[in-house]
């Protein structure tokens, strides 16, 4: 597999406190890269960087090569190819469920409404919501608006698609179906950087885990190294107040 995402260095200050520490990363193509990390130490800020949601201070973020850091307005073409899916949704509350799939590739890929209509279809039919087209948001339950708010990302086919703790709102009834839906994905060999607490889901979708602690990451390896044959103390302790395995 080639390289598609790098994260060289990069470093994220919000005045004197330090989010994220000189973190570098690289991601294969068709890789599913499981980022975890106790609550505050930059997991979610890193996928934000990533996403051009936020600017950093030092480093630099490529991909296929070409530089995507948040801030520099040329390659906004090569941001549009990153993807991603928020903890609460963003789905747009006076848009019914189609409009919502389709607002950004009819507004920012010019696609003809036929075709951006059609693909929206095909996608709400996968994920068993093609009969709620027409409801709003507010006429969903939550797992059926992560379902819409994931489609919604792949209606502009992106490269690579960030998933940062879309789990952590719902109810545990409705957390399978939208693991469901990424572990599909994962088996299509799409790209992703997912950032969640749910480690037995992390362990299925994973190829490669990264744990994130001050802003630092501390290790990473494959799921059976992470899990099984912990390196540091730190993540020992890490997965111990998990009581993973229990």
């Amino acid at each position: 597999m080639e390289e598609i995402l790098r994260i060289n260095g990069i470093s994220k200050r919000y005045d004197d406190i330090t989010v994220l520490d000189h973190v570098s990363l690289s991601i294969k193509s068709g890789e599913v890269v499981v980022i975890v990390g106790p609550s505050g130490c930059g997991k979610s800020t890193l996928l934000r960087c990533v996403n051009s949601l936020e600017n950093i201070q030092e480093g630099e973020i490529l991909l296929n090569g070409e530089s995507v850091n948040p801030g520099n307005k040329k390659p906004a073409a090569l941001r549009q190819k990153i993807g991603m899916v928020f903890q609460s949704y963003e789905l747009f509350p006076h848009k019914t469920v189609l409009q919502n799939l389709t607002l950004a590739p009819l507004k920012v890929k010019k696609t003809g409404r036929k075709e951006a209509e059609e693909e929206g279809l095909k996608l709400l039919e996968r994920v068993g919501l093609l009969s709620r087209k027409d409801n709003y948001p507010s006429q969903l339950s939550g797992g059926q608006k992560q379902r819409v708010a994931i489609m919604r990302a792949l209606m502009m086919h992106p490269e690579v698609l960030l998933l940062d703790e879309i789990t952590a709102a719902l109810d545990p009834e409705m957390v399978r179906e939208v693991l469901e839906v990424v572990l599909s994905l994962a088996k299509e060999g799409r790209t992703m950087l997912i950032v969640t607490h749910e480690l037995q889901f992390a362990r299925a979708v994973a190829d490669r885990m990264v744990f994130i602690d001050g802003g630092r990451i501390v290790e990473e390896g494959t799921p059976e190294e992470f899990f099984e044959h912990p390196r540091t103390e730190r993540l020992r302790k890490f997965l111990h107040s998990f009581s993973y395995g229990e």
